[in-house]
């Protein structure tokens, strides 16, 4: 890479670039964690990155912030090289990663004001205010005087994302910011993640909960073994994989053995309703046209895209509830 480190990068150009980028432990007699990944953050995406247990994302992640070294490769965050432009690269990076870690006899507004305190760049005169700003955004808001052991696991996660957004950031780095949460906290960090891509900041999210990916995120990249299988927009990952049909008929058991006669396996998914895999020769009115034939019942047919999960345990050959 020619650049000067620490050189901000202009606004077109990518949040994170990674070429060659490999770590090996030697204490592990050499395991390769991650493998030659070449890798690609668009500014202003919500980026998800998945992989099940074991293939590279939390390594990943510790390089992309100078917190574990390369064995090779280059690393470009936001216009500089890292970690040697760390200095001016990381004040303008919130991260949350492998959970957060408080002092439990503080409050939550203690711990953030020391966590402030210890960042040179932030500024003493704005901290009581920023520190405000971010609780409540978190929805600690009325929890920021209570010492942080008794808080929750869910709210000790909403704590960490606190500190993640207590100054201006280009980028957040989260490693499972849903931790923790129950459904409503969920969708409440689902809601700021969008707020967050909305004012222009790249959100970098790992997650084993796939149904929150597809439902935040705009790109993804997938890693098994250390290495990337592949990466792009989520419509583009899923319009890679095998389209769906999805058919509503009184006649569900008939109408399974029809798709099997076409070469299609059928799956019940309720009393009147089974779903299939298309596959690329049959069209759907084909399909339609041969259950009409045999005098099935069809209230409704329909063809939608490839889930993520699909298209996850297709690439992967692994289950969803999985985290790295």
């Amino acid at each position: 890479m020619t650049e000067t480190a620490g050189v901000v990068g202009a606004a077109g150009d990518p949040a994170i670039v990674t070429r060659g980028l490999t770590k090996r432990f030697r204490r592990s007699g050499g395991r390769t964690a991650v493998d030659d990944l070449d890798l690609e953050v668009p500014r202003g995406a919500v980026f998800g990155f998945l992989g099940p247990n074991g293939s590279g994302k939390t390594t990943t992640i510790r390089m992309l912030l100078g917190l574990a070294t390369p064995t090779a490769g280059d690393i470009r965050v936001l216009g500089g090289d890292m970690p040697r432009a760390g200095a001016t690269v990381l004040p303008r990076v919130g991260a949350l990663v492998e959970g957060p870690a408080f002092a439990p006899f503080l409050s939550g507004v203690a711990n953030l004001t020391r966590f402030d305190a210890a960042d040179p760049a932030s500024s003493r005169s704005t901290r009581a205010e920023r520190v405000r700003v971010a609780l409540e955004r978190v929805g600690l808001g009325a929890a920021a005087t209570k010492r942080t052991g008794a808080y929750s696991l869910g709210m000790k996660q909403r704590l960490g994302l606190a500190s993640a957004l207590l100054g201006p950031r280009e980028l957040l780095v989260l490693d499972e910011p849903t931790n923790g949460l129950d459904p409503q906290g969920t969708r409440e960090v689902r809601a700021l993640i969008r707020s967050l891509a909305d004012d222009g900041t790249t959100v970098f999210l790992s997650s084993h909960l796939l149904s929150e990916i597809e439902q935040v995120c705009t790109h993804v990249a997938v890693m098994r073994s250390g290495r990337l299988i592949t990466s792009g927009t989520l419509d583009e990952l899923r319009a890679t994989g095998a389209p769906r049909l999805h058919v509503r008929t009184p006649d569900a058991q008939a109408a399974a053995s029809a798709l099997c006669r076409l070469g299609m396996d059928a799956e019940r998914t309720g009393a009147d309703e089974l779903d299939a895999m298309l596959g690329p020769d049959i069209a759907v009115e084909a399909v339609t046209a041969a259950l009409v034939a045999e005098g099935i019942r069809v209230r409704g047919i329909a063809v939608t895209g490839a889930s993520l999960e699909e298209r996850f345990v297709e690439l992967t050959g692994e289950g969803f509830d999985v985290d790295g």
